[in-house]
């Protein structure tokens, strides 16, 4: 396998099959079905709903992937027909249900669920769930029916909203464009909506069961559930959706502010295969090392002299992310911590403070946990470490910074991190999910009111799971949500994702951004761990993402430009005047070749990252500074699936 992986290892580090969507169509209306459920629900090209869903989770959050049998698909044209069956079930429990789907050429599509435990089973949530997208609906008016039967107008929030902004629904009324009403009905429970932009989803979700309800909840053996969902419109659109082409066309703006610069993670259990690793690290020039502290896992003052000896080594800045432990005694705790930090010699510039019940999720409707005031949190912080900037926030995710604002006046900085895989697991998902980070860099600017903004340590995975005991195993290397360890970062997905993710906050204003680590589950270089990393246990050397991250932190600081994309969905990219010139990154978020067409004027050398220079990226360090292609001004360029591309300017 060294010698030449398979393109599924290339592109997405596991040799996992994904069973493609099959579409649906009934006259315009068209979806795709895809492991028993539904996206991209459309009229004519026109986007109605995002997703329709029925799923079954455990008490940790987690969603189990279901056992379909007895699938069968009648289409005549006008019409469709989806029936089968599924199970899910674990070593404790099991719960089986009978779909069926049925869209027909006036637009109306209903999906009807009827569920029966097998067993008693203890769940956090079983039923259906709808997503509506953002493009068009974000910010838009809405008409809500309520259980009670009363009817309001409001609209899908802008901003991302902390709570639930629409509760004791039965049915939702939008316009994704003029001319043209969708009305979606839930019927045999009560359903409430989630901003899901707070967990980086690209989409308002409704689901059944309201959270205030006990969970998690068990549905006694024979307990049968019986819930469905109607979707019709009315009118007719002033503009059809249409589909994407193949083309995609870049155009460049007048610059907008300055490249954030651009850290590491490092976690002390993690810290001496990291230092094996540091002559190849150092080479990624990344400017901060983002130190985790937490005395609950044993760390103790070794752990803050190895992360300090680290960033030195790499030329960094050594910034501390310190868990508070203590209730009572939590002032005495943050000194003793401001003291052994001093006896290293190498004290952190930058000190992060969480009390450790704020590493826990509160949902809305529960009682928050005892926690010290955070205002005597960062006083004692300040005290401790008096030449050190003091940041406070969340190190969970960015829906706790918006549930649980921090007093502003104490700090000098705000901090939070993101996880791509909160709610699923699959592809597109995930890269959907990037289409919520604008909205959230303008969510935090309103938050922080005027404070600089850190996010990080961030990552694709999960880094610890706020809702539940812990992220999810993942022994067959396999894709699925809430995964520390997933295959996809030493993919050239990974690489295609951290670019977009880098891009879209960079653009956001945000000041710094910390990825996830230099090794291990979120790192840029190999070395061995305890779950299998096919091609690179054998061969070793960089993951993709080792380039992306290496052009962004070589940009740090430099000017940055707007630049206008045809399809953002498809295609991110990154402008900025780097050391040699201007140079413009740019990842194709899609598994299939888009062409680049290169802004009027712009002719640049290409250096092209993509499947087939994987094993020769993976060996060399300079790979993205060493051209290999030319593209005149205006001129196009083939981009390969999950490509990443760097076109300095002649």
């Amino acid at each position: 396998m060294s010698a030449n992986p398979s393109t599924a290892i290339r592109l997405y580090g596991t040799e996992e099959s994904v069973e493609p969507p099959r579409r649906l169509q009934a006259g315009k209306l068209t979806a795709d079905l895809e492991a028993g459920n539904l996206r991209y629900i459309r009229y004519d090209g026109i986007e109605l709903i995002r997703g329709l869903s029925y799923i079954v989770r455990d008490r940790n959050w987690a969603t189990y992937n279901p056992e379909i049998s007895n699938l069968r698909i009648d289409q005549d044209g006008d019409r469709f027909r989806v029936t089968y069956d599924a199970t899910v079930r674990d070593a404790d429990q099991e719960f089986r249900y009978a779909a069926e789907i049925v869209g027909d050429a006036s637009g109306q599509l209903t999906f009807q669920g009827i569920g029966d435990a097998i067993t008693d089973f203890v769940t956090n949530r079983t039923g259906f769930v709808v997503l509506h997208a953002l493009d068009g609906v974000a910010g838009q008016p809405a008409t809500i029916e309520h259980v009670d039967g009363r009817v309001v107008e409001g609209q899908f929030p802008d901003l991302i909203d902390p709570y639930q902004p629409m509760m004791d629904l039965r049915a939702i009324t939008h316009q994704p464009v003029r001319g043209l009403k969708v009305r979606c009905l839930m019927e045999g429970d009560s359903f409430e909506m989630e901003d899901q932009r707070n967990w980086t989803d690209a989409s308002y979700k409704t689901y059944v069961r309201p959270l205030a309800l006990p969970w998690p909840y068990t549905l006694e053996k024979g307990t049968r559930l019986e819930q469905q969902v109607t979707i019709s419109i009315e009118g007719r659109p002033s503009a059809l959706g249409g589909t994407q082409g193949s083309k995609i066309e870049l155009a460049l703006g007048e610059r907008i502010g300055t490249v954030p610069p651009l850290g590491l993670g490092l976690e002390p259990e993690l810290a001496d295969r990291t230092a094996k690793a540091i002559d190849m690290l150092r080479q990624a020039r990344p400017a901060r090392v983002v130190c985790y502290y937490d005395p609950r896992q044993g760390h103790g003052p070794d752990d803050l002299k190895k992360a300090a000896d680290i960033a030195h080594a790499l030329n960094a800045e050594a910034w501390l992310e310190a868990v508070v432990v203590g209730l009572d005694d939590f002032e005495e705790e943050i000194a003793k911590l401001g003291r052994a930090v001093a006896a290293t010699g190498a004290p952190f510039p930058v000190v992060l403070l969480s009390p450790a019940p704020d590493l826990k999720c509160t949902l809305p409707g529960s009682p928050w946990p005892p926690c010290p005031p955070l205002e005597d949190v960062y006083a004692a912080g300040r005290k401790a470490f008096p030449e050190s900037y003091i940041g406070g926030g969340m190190f969970s995710y960015f829906t706790e910074l918006n549930r649980k604002r921090p007093p502003l006046a104490p700090l000098d900085l705000v901090t939070f991190t993101t996880c791509g895989l909160m709610h699923a697991g699959d592809d597109r998902s995930l890269m959907e999910g990037l289409e919520s980070l604008p909205y959230m860099a303008k969510s935090v600017e309103a938050i922080v009111e005027g404070k600089p903004v850190h996010v990080g340590p961030s990552a694709m995975g999960m880094r610890a799971n706020p809702y539940g005991e812990a992220p999810m195993d993942n022994p067959h290397n396999i894709r699925q949500a809430m995964n520390r360890m997933d295959p996809r970062p030493r993919g050239q997905l990974g690489a295609a994702w951290t670019l977009g993710y880098f891009a879209h906050f960079a653009r956001g204003g945000v000041d710094w951004i910390t990825l996830g680590g230099g090794v291990g589950e979120f790192g840029l270089v190999h070395v061995p761990m305890g779950y299998g990393q096919p091609y690179f246990d054998e061969a070793g050397g960089l993951y993709p993402v080792f380039h992306v991250f290496k052009g962004m932190a070589r940009l740090a600081d430099a000017p940055l430009y707007d630049m206008t994309v045809s399809s953002i969905r498809e295609v991110q990219v990154l402008a900025a005047d780097g050391p040699g010139g201007r140079e413009i990154w740019a990842a194709n978020l899609m598994d299939v070749a888009r062409e680049l067409v290169l802004p009027a004027g712009f002719e640049g050398a290409t250096a092209l990252l993509d499947a087939d220079s994987f094993t020769e990226a993976a060996a060399d360090p300079d790979f993205m500074y060493k051209p290999t292609g030319n593209v005149p001004g205006g001129g196009t360029m083939q981009f390969p699936p999950f490509a990443v591309v760097r076109i300095a300017r002649a």
